[in-house]
């Protein structure tokens, strides 16, 4: 076993305002960097679609084939 003692956080200093985020380690109510734009992978959706609707088209070409359509 560690002869340690176990870290104590520091005391707040002066007391809260009503909702508001005390200063601790971890807290959120520091401001942050925001990530950047995802650029084309941000709409997964439209990938998708063009995905769905070339497959749909590969389809129909056999289907047409095997039909004597074409």
């Amino acid at each position: 076993m560690s002869d340690k003692p176990a870290p104590v956080s520091a005391p707040v200093s002066a007391p809260v305002p009503p909702g508001e985020t005390p200063p601790a380690e971890g807290s959120t109510s520091s401001a942050h960097q925001e990530r950047p734009d995802g650029g084309i992978w941000e709409h997964p959706m439209v990938w998708v679609s063009l995905i769905a609707f070339g497959s749909v088209l590969v389809a129909l070409l056999f289907a047409f084939r095997v039909g004597g359509g074409l």
